[in-house]
Protein backbone atom coordinates (compact mmCIF):
# COMPACT_ATOMS: atom_id res chain seq x y z
CA UNK A 1 0.00 0.00 0.00
CA UNK A 2 1.27 3.45 -0.92
CA UNK A 3 2.14 5.96 1.72
CA UNK A 4 1.33 8.99 -0.78
CA UNK A 5 -1.64 11.00 -1.07
CA UNK A 6 -3.78 11.15 -4.05
CA UNK A 7 -6.54 13.27 -5.50
CA UNK A 8 -9.51 11.68 -7.62
CA UNK A 9 -12.51 12.86 -8.81
CA UNK A 10 -16.01 11.21 -8.04
CA UNK A 11 -19.29 11.70 -9.64
CA UNK A 12 -22.34 11.02 -7.88
CA UNK A 13 -25.64 11.16 -9.57
CA UNK A 14 -28.80 11.52 -7.20
CA UNK A 15 -32.54 11.51 -7.93
CA UNK A 16 -32.40 15.50 -7.78
CA UNK A 17 -28.81 16.26 -8.28
CA UNK A 18 -25.93 15.22 -9.55
CA UNK A 19 -22.49 16.50 -8.07
CA UNK A 20 -18.46 16.48 -8.94
CA UNK A 21 -16.70 15.61 -5.76
CA UNK A 22 -13.17 15.81 -5.17
CA UNK A 23 -11.46 13.39 -2.72
CA UNK A 24 -8.23 13.29 -1.51
CA UNK A 25 -7.02 10.49 0.12
CA UNK A 26 -3.95 9.19 1.79
CA UNK A 27 -2.88 6.39 5.12
CA UNK A 28 -4.29 9.08 7.48
CA UNK A 29 -6.47 11.43 4.98
CA UNK A 30 -9.98 11.14 3.42
CA UNK A 31 -11.10 14.44 2.49
CA UNK A 32 -13.97 15.42 0.18
CA UNK A 33 -14.74 18.73 -1.40
CA UNK A 34 -17.56 19.87 -3.89
CA UNK A 35 -16.23 20.82 -7.25
CA UNK A 36 -19.60 21.43 -9.09
CA UNK A 37 -23.36 20.63 -8.59
CA UNK A 38 -25.83 20.41 -11.22
CA UNK A 39 -29.59 19.49 -11.38
CA UNK A 40 -31.32 16.64 -12.57
CA UNK A 41 -35.06 17.72 -13.50
CA UNK A 42 -36.44 14.90 -15.37
CA UNK A 43 -38.64 15.61 -18.42
CA UNK A 44 -41.72 14.74 -19.56
CA UNK A 45 -42.76 14.69 -23.08
CA UNK A 46 -44.81 12.54 -24.95
CA UNK A 47 -46.57 11.12 -22.02
CA UNK A 48 -43.26 9.94 -20.90
CA UNK A 49 -41.00 10.67 -17.89
CA UNK A 50 -37.10 11.13 -19.14
CA UNK A 51 -34.06 11.94 -17.24
CA UNK A 52 -31.93 14.34 -18.95
CA UNK A 53 -29.04 12.50 -19.84
CA UNK A 54 -27.43 14.54 -22.07
CA UNK A 55 -27.29 17.82 -19.22
CA UNK A 56 -26.09 15.33 -16.53
CA UNK A 57 -23.29 13.86 -19.01
CA UNK A 58 -22.40 18.30 -19.47
CA UNK A 59 -22.54 18.73 -15.73
CA UNK A 60 -19.90 16.10 -15.27
CA UNK A 61 -17.53 17.37 -17.63
CA UNK A 62 -18.28 20.68 -16.17
CA UNK A 63 -17.73 19.01 -12.67
CA UNK A 64 -14.00 17.72 -13.87
CA UNK A 65 -13.13 20.84 -15.49
CA UNK A 66 -13.82 22.91 -11.97
CA UNK A 67 -12.38 19.44 -9.94
CA UNK A 68 -8.58 20.37 -11.88
CA UNK A 69 -6.33 17.78 -12.01
CA UNK A 70 -6.26 14.24 -11.08
CA UNK A 71 -5.53 10.87 -10.75
CA UNK A 72 -8.50 8.77 -11.36
CA UNK A 73 -12.64 9.67 -12.29
CA UNK A 74 -15.67 7.31 -10.79
CA UNK A 75 -19.22 7.03 -11.26
CA UNK A 76 -22.21 6.17 -9.82
CA UNK A 77 -25.79 6.51 -9.62
CA UNK A 78 -29.01 4.90 -8.87
CA UNK A 79 -30.15 1.89 -10.44
CA UNK A 80 -32.27 0.02 -12.77
CA UNK A 81 -32.26 3.04 -15.49
CA UNK A 82 -30.75 2.61 -18.93
CA UNK A 83 -29.94 3.98 -22.22
CA UNK A 84 -29.95 2.28 -25.49
CA UNK A 85 -27.70 2.66 -28.50
CA UNK A 86 -27.94 1.88 -31.56
CA UNK A 87 -24.92 -0.16 -33.94
CA UNK A 88 -22.78 3.22 -34.89
CA UNK A 89 -23.18 3.73 -30.22
CA UNK A 90 -25.68 6.75 -30.46
CA UNK A 91 -27.95 6.90 -27.99
CA UNK A 92 -31.54 6.35 -28.79
CA UNK A 93 -33.42 8.37 -27.02
CA UNK A 94 -33.36 9.72 -23.37
CA UNK A 95 -33.59 6.82 -20.93
CA UNK A 96 -36.73 6.53 -19.28
CA UNK A 97 -37.03 7.52 -15.84
CA UNK A 98 -37.86 4.43 -13.40
CA UNK A 99 -40.85 6.65 -11.71
CA UNK A 100 -42.48 6.68 -15.50
CA UNK A 101 -45.67 4.44 -15.32
CA UNK A 102 -45.15 2.69 -18.44
CA UNK A 103 -44.47 -0.80 -16.10
CA UNK A 104 -47.73 -0.54 -14.67
CA UNK A 105 -49.52 -4.16 -15.18
CA UNK A 106 -46.54 -5.86 -16.54
CA UNK A 107 -45.37 -7.39 -13.37
CA UNK A 108 -48.47 -10.25 -13.18
CA UNK A 109 -47.46 -11.03 -17.15
CA UNK A 110 -44.19 -11.85 -16.49
CA UNK A 111 -45.02 -13.79 -13.52
CA UNK A 112 -47.27 -15.97 -15.97
CA UNK A 113 -43.57 -16.81 -17.86
CA UNK A 114 -41.64 -16.74 -14.73
CA UNK A 115 -43.60 -17.01 -11.45
CA UNK A 116 -42.24 -14.70 -8.83
CA UNK A 117 -40.81 -17.48 -6.68
CA UNK A 118 -38.84 -18.57 -9.49
CA UNK A 119 -37.66 -15.08 -10.64
CA UNK A 120 -36.66 -14.47 -6.73
CA UNK A 121 -34.75 -18.06 -6.54
CA UNK A 122 -32.57 -17.14 -9.56
CA UNK A 123 -31.71 -13.38 -8.69
CA UNK A 124 -32.78 -13.14 -5.13
CA UNK A 125 -34.21 -9.28 -6.18
CA UNK A 126 -37.57 -8.09 -5.05
CA UNK A 127 -40.68 -6.96 -6.94
CA UNK A 128 -40.22 -3.09 -7.38
CA UNK A 129 -42.49 -2.11 -10.64
CA UNK A 130 -39.62 -0.31 -12.13
CA UNK A 131 -37.15 -2.45 -12.11
CA UNK A 132 -35.05 -3.36 -15.37
CA UNK A 133 -36.65 -6.77 -15.98
CA UNK A 134 -40.07 -5.04 -16.09
CA UNK A 135 -38.86 -2.16 -18.35
CA UNK A 136 -37.40 -4.14 -21.00
CA UNK A 137 -40.65 -6.19 -20.63
CA UNK A 138 -42.80 -2.74 -21.41
CA UNK A 139 -40.27 -1.87 -23.63
CA UNK A 140 -40.39 -5.12 -26.01
CA UNK A 141 -41.72 -4.07 -29.94
CA UNK A 142 -40.99 -0.35 -29.79
CA UNK A 143 -38.74 1.48 -32.42
CA UNK A 144 -35.87 1.80 -29.86
CA UNK A 145 -35.94 -1.28 -28.87
CA UNK A 146 -35.57 -2.91 -32.07
CA UNK A 147 -33.15 -0.82 -33.65
CA UNK A 148 -31.33 -1.23 -30.10
CA UNK A 149 -27.75 -2.51 -30.31
CA UNK A 150 -26.35 -2.41 -26.32
CA UNK A 151 -27.76 -0.88 -23.33
CA UNK A 152 -26.31 0.60 -20.77
CA UNK A 153 -26.78 1.22 -17.31
CA UNK A 154 -26.44 5.03 -16.57
CA UNK A 155 -22.89 5.28 -14.77
CA UNK A 156 -21.68 2.79 -17.72
CA UNK A 157 -23.43 5.11 -20.02
CA UNK A 158 -21.60 7.95 -18.41
CA UNK A 159 -18.22 5.56 -18.23
CA UNK A 160 -18.44 5.01 -22.38
CA UNK A 161 -18.96 8.81 -23.30
CA UNK A 162 -16.08 9.43 -21.19
CA UNK A 163 -13.67 6.64 -22.38
CA UNK A 164 -15.33 4.71 -25.38
CA UNK A 165 -15.37 1.59 -23.68
CA UNK A 166 -18.70 -0.36 -22.79
CA UNK A 167 -18.79 -2.71 -19.73
CA UNK A 168 -21.06 -3.69 -17.08
CA UNK A 169 -20.49 -2.87 -13.67
CA UNK A 170 -21.69 -5.70 -11.47
CA UNK A 171 -23.21 -4.19 -8.13
CA UNK A 172 -25.56 -2.12 -10.58
CA UNK A 173 -26.37 -5.38 -13.11
CA UNK A 174 -27.54 -6.69 -9.96
CA UNK A 175 -30.40 -5.13 -9.50
CA UNK A 176 -31.37 -5.55 -13.31
CA UNK A 177 -33.45 -8.45 -11.94
CA UNK A 178 -31.26 -10.20 -15.08
CA UNK A 179 -28.67 -11.15 -12.94
CA UNK A 180 -28.09 -14.37 -11.31
CA UNK A 181 -27.49 -13.80 -7.60
CA UNK A 182 -25.40 -16.88 -6.37
CA UNK A 183 -23.54 -17.11 -9.56
CA UNK A 184 -23.09 -13.53 -10.44
CA UNK A 185 -23.31 -14.11 -13.94
CA UNK A 186 -26.57 -13.22 -16.50
CA UNK A 187 -29.06 -15.66 -16.52
CA UNK A 188 -29.57 -16.57 -20.16
CA UNK A 189 -31.88 -19.14 -19.47
CA UNK A 190 -34.43 -16.42 -17.51
CA UNK A 191 -34.14 -14.16 -20.20
CA UNK A 192 -34.63 -16.48 -22.83
CA UNK A 193 -37.81 -17.82 -21.09
CA UNK A 194 -38.42 -13.92 -21.25
CA UNK A 195 -37.72 -12.90 -24.71
CA UNK A 196 -34.99 -10.90 -23.89
CA UNK A 197 -31.36 -10.67 -25.07
CA UNK A 198 -29.32 -9.89 -22.16
CA UNK A 199 -26.50 -10.15 -24.78
CA UNK A 200 -27.71 -5.98 -25.25
CA UNK A 201 -25.58 -5.23 -22.41
CA UNK A 202 -21.62 -5.72 -22.46
CA UNK A 203 -19.59 -7.76 -20.43
CA UNK A 204 -19.52 -7.27 -16.68
CA UNK A 205 -16.72 -5.95 -14.75
CA UNK A 206 -15.72 -5.97 -11.29
CA UNK A 207 -15.62 -2.91 -9.12
CA UNK A 208 -12.06 -1.34 -9.13
CA UNK A 209 -11.43 -2.46 -12.34
CA UNK A 210 -10.10 0.20 -15.05
CA UNK A 211 -12.59 1.43 -17.62
CA UNK A 212 -10.40 3.21 -19.96
CA UNK A 213 -8.70 6.82 -20.16
CA UNK A 214 -10.75 9.88 -20.68
CA UNK A 215 -11.08 10.36 -24.23
CA UNK A 216 -8.65 13.16 -26.04
CA UNK A 217 -12.16 15.35 -26.89
CA UNK A 218 -12.96 14.87 -23.19
CA UNK A 219 -9.27 16.25 -22.14
CA UNK A 220 -9.46 19.18 -24.18
CA UNK A 221 -13.15 20.52 -22.73
CA UNK A 222 -11.86 19.61 -19.53
CA UNK A 223 -8.35 21.36 -19.77
CA UNK A 224 -7.12 18.03 -17.88
CA UNK A 225 -3.74 16.29 -18.88
CA UNK A 226 -3.82 12.85 -20.08
CA UNK A 227 -3.39 10.21 -19.41
CA UNK A 228 -6.04 9.56 -16.89
CA UNK A 229 -8.11 6.52 -16.23
CA UNK A 230 -12.06 5.91 -15.32
CA UNK A 231 -12.40 3.47 -12.79
CA UNK A 232 -15.27 1.25 -12.12
CA UNK A 233 -16.28 1.94 -8.50
CA UNK A 234 -19.29 0.01 -7.10
CA UNK A 235 -21.65 2.27 -9.19
CA UNK A 236 -24.97 1.68 -7.79
CA UNK A 237 -24.52 4.40 -5.38
CA UNK A 238 -25.99 2.37 -2.30
CA UNK A 239 -23.13 -0.28 -3.34
CA UNK A 240 -20.80 3.08 -2.34
CA UNK A 241 -22.43 4.12 0.53
CA UNK A 242 -22.21 0.58 2.04
CA UNK A 243 -18.13 0.58 1.08
CA UNK A 244 -18.52 3.99 3.78
CA UNK A 245 -20.01 2.34 6.42
CA UNK A 246 -17.85 3.34 8.92
CA UNK A 247 -18.52 -0.55 10.76
CA UNK A 248 -16.35 -2.99 12.92
CA UNK A 249 -16.74 -6.77 12.61
CA UNK A 250 -19.73 -7.88 11.09
CA UNK A 251 -22.75 -7.19 13.85
CA UNK A 252 -23.93 -4.64 12.27
CA UNK A 253 -26.77 -3.05 9.82
CA UNK A 254 -27.00 0.01 7.68
CA UNK A 255 -29.18 2.47 6.38
CA UNK A 256 -28.58 4.73 3.67
CA UNK A 257 -30.75 7.32 3.54
CA UNK A 258 -31.70 10.21 0.92
CA UNK A 259 -34.64 9.84 -1.15
CA UNK A 260 -34.56 6.11 -0.56
CA UNK A 261 -33.75 4.37 2.66
CA UNK A 262 -31.77 0.97 1.77
CA UNK A 263 -32.12 -1.05 5.36
CA UNK A 264 -30.32 -3.79 6.01
CA UNK A 265 -27.22 -6.08 6.38
CA UNK A 266 -24.08 -6.83 4.63
CA UNK A 267 -23.60 -10.33 4.56
CA UNK A 268 -21.20 -13.33 2.45
CA UNK A 269 -24.12 -14.84 0.64
CA UNK A 270 -27.81 -14.26 -0.59
CA UNK A 271 -30.74 -15.37 1.10
CA UNK A 272 -32.92 -16.85 -1.05
CA UNK A 273 -35.08 -18.33 0.63
CA UNK A 274 -39.23 -18.27 -0.25
CA UNK A 275 -40.02 -16.29 3.60
CA UNK A 276 -37.33 -13.54 2.57
CA UNK A 277 -39.28 -13.01 -0.74
CA UNK A 278 -42.26 -12.14 0.60
CA UNK A 279 -40.80 -10.17 3.41
CA UNK A 280 -39.83 -8.58 0.12
CA UNK A 281 -35.75 -8.14 0.59
CA UNK A 282 -33.61 -7.88 -2.06
CA UNK A 283 -29.65 -9.36 -2.95
CA UNK A 284 -27.89 -7.13 -4.46
CA UNK A 285 -24.25 -6.97 -4.70
CA UNK A 286 -21.42 -5.76 -2.90
CA UNK A 287 -17.62 -5.23 -3.48
CA UNK A 288 -14.94 -8.18 -2.79
CA UNK A 289 -18.07 -10.80 -2.90
CA UNK A 290 -20.13 -9.18 -0.66
CA UNK A 291 -23.80 -9.21 -0.84
CA UNK A 292 -26.71 -6.21 0.39
CA UNK A 293 -29.62 -7.63 1.50
CA UNK A 294 -31.93 -4.87 2.63
CA UNK A 295 -35.35 -3.57 1.56
CA UNK A 296 -36.22 -0.75 0.12
CA UNK A 297 -38.02 1.83 2.06
CA UNK A 298 -40.10 5.22 0.59
CA UNK A 299 -37.45 7.17 2.67
CA UNK A 300 -36.94 11.24 2.59
CA UNK A 301 -38.61 11.51 -0.50
CA UNK A 302 -42.09 11.70 1.57
CA UNK A 303 -40.92 14.59 2.90
CA UNK A 304 -39.05 16.07 -0.12
CA UNK A 305 -42.52 15.97 -1.45
CA UNK A 306 -44.20 17.69 1.14
CA UNK A 307 -41.61 20.63 1.09
CA UNK A 308 -41.49 20.64 -2.37
CA UNK A 309 -45.39 21.65 -1.89
CA UNK A 310 -45.43 24.04 1.36
CA UNK A 311 -42.29 25.65 0.06
CA UNK A 312 -41.21 26.15 4.00
CA UNK A 313 -37.52 25.88 5.39
CA UNK A 314 -36.75 22.69 7.14
CA UNK A 315 -34.84 23.36 10.16
CA UNK A 316 -37.69 25.13 11.89
CA UNK A 317 -40.46 22.48 10.73
CA UNK A 318 -38.29 20.11 12.21
CA UNK A 319 -37.99 21.72 15.35
CA UNK A 320 -42.01 22.04 15.34
CA UNK A 321 -42.28 18.34 14.85
CA UNK A 322 -40.03 17.46 17.75
CA UNK A 323 -42.06 19.23 20.35
CA UNK A 324 -45.32 16.95 18.81
CA UNK A 325 -46.33 13.76 20.75
CA UNK A 326 -45.09 10.77 19.08
CA UNK A 327 -46.86 8.09 16.96
CA UNK A 328 -50.41 9.99 17.24
CA UNK A 329 -50.47 8.33 13.18
CA UNK A 330 -48.09 6.26 11.26
CA UNK A 331 -48.36 5.32 8.00
CA UNK A 332 -46.71 2.05 5.63
CA UNK A 333 -43.92 3.96 4.22
CA UNK A 334 -43.22 1.14 1.94
CA UNK A 335 -46.62 1.38 -0.33
CA UNK A 336 -46.26 1.89 -3.83
CA UNK A 337 -49.26 4.28 -3.09
CA UNK A 338 -46.16 6.94 -2.44
CA UNK A 339 -43.80 6.30 -5.44
CA UNK A 340 -45.42 8.75 -7.53
CA UNK A 341 -44.86 12.57 -7.34
CA UNK A 342 -47.70 15.07 -6.76
CA UNK A 343 -50.22 15.55 -3.76
CA UNK A 344 -48.18 14.08 -1.10
CA UNK A 345 -49.80 16.13 2.29
CA UNK A 346 -53.73 14.77 0.75
CA UNK A 347 -52.02 11.17 -0.01
CA UNK A 348 -50.81 11.07 3.79
CA UNK A 349 -53.45 12.01 5.04
CA UNK A 350 -56.05 10.13 3.37
CA UNK A 351 -53.67 7.00 4.29
CA UNK A 352 -54.45 8.12 7.70
CA UNK A 353 -58.10 8.44 6.98
CA UNK A 354 -58.38 5.01 5.24
CA UNK A 355 -56.29 3.47 8.51
CA UNK A 356 -58.92 4.84 11.03
CA UNK A 357 -56.30 7.43 12.36
CA UNK A 358 -56.19 11.17 13.87
CA UNK A 359 -55.62 12.91 10.46
CA UNK A 360 -52.32 14.99 10.31
CA UNK A 361 -53.60 18.61 9.66
CA UNK A 362 -50.31 20.66 9.73
CA UNK A 363 -47.12 20.76 8.29
CA UNK A 364 -45.05 19.94 11.13
CA UNK A 365 -47.95 17.03 12.04
CA UNK A 366 -47.34 15.51 8.45
CA UNK A 367 -43.72 15.92 9.30
CA UNK A 368 -44.04 13.72 12.64
CA UNK A 369 -45.84 11.49 10.75
CA UNK A 370 -43.60 10.98 8.21
CA UNK A 371 -40.72 10.66 10.48
CA UNK A 372 -42.17 8.37 12.92
CA UNK A 373 -43.23 6.34 10.06
CA UNK A 374 -39.45 6.14 8.46
CA UNK A 375 -38.23 4.89 12.16
CA UNK A 376 -40.89 2.32 12.38
CA UNK A 377 -39.96 1.17 8.81
CA UNK A 378 -36.44 1.30 9.47
CA UNK A 379 -37.04 -0.97 12.66
CA UNK A 380 -39.16 -3.73 10.81
CA UNK A 381 -36.67 -3.85 8.02
CA UNK A 382 -33.96 -4.62 10.65
CA UNK A 383 -35.81 -7.19 12.90
CA UNK A 384 -36.45 -8.75 9.98
CA UNK A 385 -33.29 -8.95 8.52
CA UNK A 386 -32.04 -10.63 11.29
CA UNK A 387 -34.14 -13.27 11.31
CA UNK A 388 -34.39 -14.41 8.10
CA UNK A 389 -31.12 -14.34 7.49
CA UNK A 390 -29.88 -15.53 10.96
CA UNK A 391 -27.45 -12.72 11.31
CA UNK A 392 -27.60 -10.43 14.99
CA UNK A 393 -26.56 -6.99 14.82
CA UNK A 394 -25.52 -4.76 18.08
CA UNK A 395 -25.61 -1.20 16.12
CA UNK A 396 -27.11 0.24 13.15
CA UNK A 397 -25.27 2.92 11.00
CA UNK A 398 -27.06 5.50 9.41
CA UNK A 399 -25.25 7.02 6.11
CA UNK A 400 -26.27 9.34 3.54
CA UNK A 401 -28.27 12.35 3.69
CA UNK A 402 -30.77 11.34 6.18
CA UNK A 403 -28.00 11.90 8.62
CA UNK A 404 -28.70 15.44 9.14
CA UNK A 405 -32.05 15.12 9.99
CA UNK A 406 -31.30 14.28 13.58
CA UNK A 407 -34.95 13.95 14.67
CA UNK A 408 -35.19 11.04 12.10
CA UNK A 409 -31.81 9.81 13.79
CA UNK A 410 -33.24 9.61 16.98
CA UNK A 411 -36.16 7.70 16.27
CA UNK A 412 -35.01 5.40 14.67
CA UNK A 413 -32.67 4.68 17.75
CA UNK A 414 -35.73 4.71 19.85
CA UNK A 415 -37.81 2.34 17.25
CA UNK A 416 -35.10 -0.31 16.97
CA UNK A 417 -33.91 -0.25 20.64
CA UNK A 418 -30.38 -0.10 19.39
CA UNK A 419 -27.77 2.39 19.18
CA UNK A 420 -27.21 4.56 15.74
CA UNK A 421 -24.24 6.07 14.50
CA UNK A 422 -24.78 8.33 11.75
CA UNK A 423 -22.57 9.66 9.23
CA UNK A 424 -20.74 9.80 6.84
CA UNK A 425 -23.33 12.05 5.08
CA UNK A 426 -21.67 11.66 1.63
CA UNK A 427 -21.37 7.90 1.95
CA UNK A 428 -21.69 7.23 -1.72
CA UNK A 429 -18.77 9.82 -2.66
CA UNK A 430 -16.72 8.42 -0.32
CA UNK A 431 -17.35 4.50 -0.88
CA UNK A 432 -16.66 5.93 -5.20
CA UNK A 433 -13.15 7.92 -3.56
CA UNK A 434 -12.34 4.64 -1.74
CA UNK A 435 -12.76 1.99 -4.56
CA UNK A 436 -10.23 4.66 -6.79
CA UNK A 437 -7.98 4.81 -3.78
CA UNK A 438 -7.03 0.88 -3.76
CA UNK A 439 -7.60 0.90 -7.69
CA UNK A 440 -4.23 3.24 -6.95
CA UNK A 441 -2.68 1.33 -4.53
CA UNK A 442 -3.69 3.77 -1.41
CA UNK A 443 -5.61 2.02 0.78
CA UNK A 444 -5.93 -1.93 1.45
CA UNK A 445 -9.49 -4.09 1.90
CA UNK A 446 -12.71 -3.59 3.12
CA UNK A 447 -11.96 -3.56 6.50
CA UNK A 448 -8.95 -0.70 5.96
CA UNK A 449 -11.43 1.65 4.10
CA UNK A 450 -14.19 1.56 6.71
CA UNK A 451 -11.11 1.90 9.45
CA UNK A 452 -10.53 5.27 7.37
CA UNK A 453 -13.82 6.71 7.17
CA UNK A 454 -14.17 6.21 10.94
CA UNK A 455 -11.05 7.93 11.73
CA UNK A 456 -11.27 10.66 9.52
CA UNK A 457 -15.27 11.46 9.43
CA UNK A 458 -17.44 12.89 11.44
CA UNK A 459 -20.27 10.52 13.18
CA UNK A 460 -22.56 11.37 16.12
CA UNK A 461 -23.90 8.82 18.27
CA UNK A 462 -27.78 8.12 19.19
CA UNK A 463 -28.63 6.15 21.99
CA UNK A 464 -32.45 4.66 22.07
CA UNK A 465 -34.79 6.51 24.74
CA UNK A 466 -38.25 6.06 25.47
CA UNK A 467 -40.86 3.95 25.83
CA UNK A 468 -40.19 1.11 23.68
CA UNK A 469 -43.62 -0.33 24.15
CA UNK A 470 -45.10 2.52 22.42
CA UNK A 471 -43.19 1.40 19.03
CA UNK A 472 -44.46 -2.01 19.33
CA UNK A 473 -48.21 -1.27 19.92
CA UNK A 474 -47.56 1.45 16.98
CA UNK A 475 -46.54 -1.17 14.63
CA UNK A 476 -49.29 -3.70 15.52
CA UNK A 477 -51.20 -1.21 14.66
CA UNK A 478 -50.05 -0.72 11.69
CA UNK A 479 -50.38 -4.48 10.86
CA UNK A 480 -53.67 -4.57 12.15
Amino acid sequence: MSTSTRTVAAVDLGASSGRVMVGRVGRDTLTLDEAHRFANRPVRVGGTLHWDVLALYQGIVDGLRAAGQVASVGVDSWAVDYGLLDADGALLGNPVHYRDARTEGFAPRVWQTVPAETLYAVTGIQYAPFNTLYQLIAAQGSAASAAARQALLIPDLMGYWLTGVAGTELTNASTTQLLDAAGRTWSAELAERLGLDVGLFPALRQPGSRIGELLPEVLEETGLRGPIPVTAVASHDTASAVVAVPAAGERFAYISTGTWSLAGLELERPVLSEASRLANFTNEAGIDGTVRYLRNIMGLWLLQECLREWEVDLPPLLAAAAELSPLCSVIDAADPTFLAPGRMPDRIREACRTTGQPIPATPPEITRCILDSLALAHRRAIEDAQRLADHPVDVVHIVGGGVHNTLLCQLTADACGLPVVAGPAEAAALGNVLVQARALGLVGDLGEMRSLVARTQKLTRYEPAGDRRAWDLAAARLNS
